[in-house]
This record gives C-alpha cells, structure tokens and sequence, in this order.
C-alpha cells in the first residue's frame, strides 16, 4: 500500500440524535492528527464534520476544506482549519476533495455523504482512481447500506471483483487497520486518466 498522506472524510453536517457518532468523530479527528494524516473535508464548521475537523486542529493536525461559494448561506465556513479554499461548484469541491485525497473514511451522515461515496465507489468502478475507501459504521449506522451492498452483488448488479472497492469496519481504529492493510492495485486493473 502506498504512503497515506491525506485522507477524505465524508460525514453530516448534522450531529445525530446519539452522542456516539460525536464521539467517533473527535476520535477520527484525534487519530488523523497523531498520525500525521491531513484531513480533506467540505469545509464547514457544524455538525460532524466540524467536530472532526476540529479535533484534527485540536490536536495539532492539518486539515484543507473545499466549500462552495453557494454554501456560505447554508453552512458556516471553518475559519480556523489550515486551509480553506472557496470553489466555483459542487462538482468542482468534489473533484478537488478527490484529488487531494490517498484515500477515504466514511462516518454516519446523510443524503450527501451517500451521493459523494457514491459516485467515488463509481469511479472506481470505471477505473478512475485505486484508492481506498472505507465506512466507519458506528453504533451499526451503515449496516443496512451494508446489507444492500451484498443484496447489490448477490442479484448480478456488480461483479464480486467490485467487493474490495469499499470495506465496512466497526471502530476508527479498524478504519485505519483497514487502511493501512489496503492491497496493491492490481495490474489488471489500470488507473485510467483523469480528465
């Protein structure tokens, strides 16, 4: 596996009703910054992607946030993370989240962390990228896309080579054990140009 440098976190904006999913997220947030990982996220200060966020800050870390020009009326900036850029659209924060990005952790969160993860797993289906990308089920939140996922291979609408595109682990520090155990590419599989 390669150097993992930068990670991508996909979460809500929101906090959630159970007090386990802020837990995770500082958590996330601690671990990232220990281990000298930067944190790419959408840039905002609320909910869990905020706490996370700033527990990396917290903790010495290093996190760059790329946020809609559009989102400011709906979201707070993060002023006080290492970088914040301001971009044109959503399509452009998530190709620059990608970018900057070794690989993915995704925690609880709603409508657009399932559009965003989705469309990486996508990618990685067309051959658009070989990073990792892993769910953080916390508190056994993604145990029912988990389900779906198996329902999706099992009825013929994926190929079973698709299964080591994403992984599902309980705890943040599976999530990095799962990172950091991720297999090489394989020739077969070449990373097409991206454009």
């Amino acid at each position: 596996m390669k150097e993992i440098q930068a990670v991508g976190v996909f979460c809500s904006s929101y906090e959630g009703v159970d007090g386990v999913y802020t837990k995770a997220a500082l958590e996330l947030g601690e671990q990232l910054a220990k281990r000298y990982v930067t944190m790419v996220y959408g840039g905002g200060v609320q909910g869990l992607m905020g706490k996370v966020a700033n527990a990396v800050m917290g903790h010495g870390g290093r996190v760059i946030g790329f946020m809609p020009h559009h989102l400011k009326e709906l979201e707070n900036p993060n002023l006080t993370i290492t970088e914040l850029h301001l971009v044109d659209t959503m399509h452009t924060r998530k190709r620059l989240m990608f970018e900057h990005s070794d690989a993915f952790f995704v925690l609880p969160g709603g409508f657009g962390t399932l559009d965003e993860t989705f469309e990486l797993i996508t990618w990685r289906q067309l051959a658009l990228h070989d990073k990792p990308i892993v769910f953080i089920n916390v508190n056994n939140y993604w145990t029912p896309l988990e389900e779906l996922t198996k329902n999706i291979f099992k009825q013929g609408f994926a190929r079973p080579e698709h299964k080591k595109y994403f992984k599902f682990v309980k705890t943040v520090p599976e999530a990095f054990e799962a990172l950091f155990k991720a297999p090489e590419p394989t020739t077969n599989e070449p990373v097409a140009e991206w454009v």
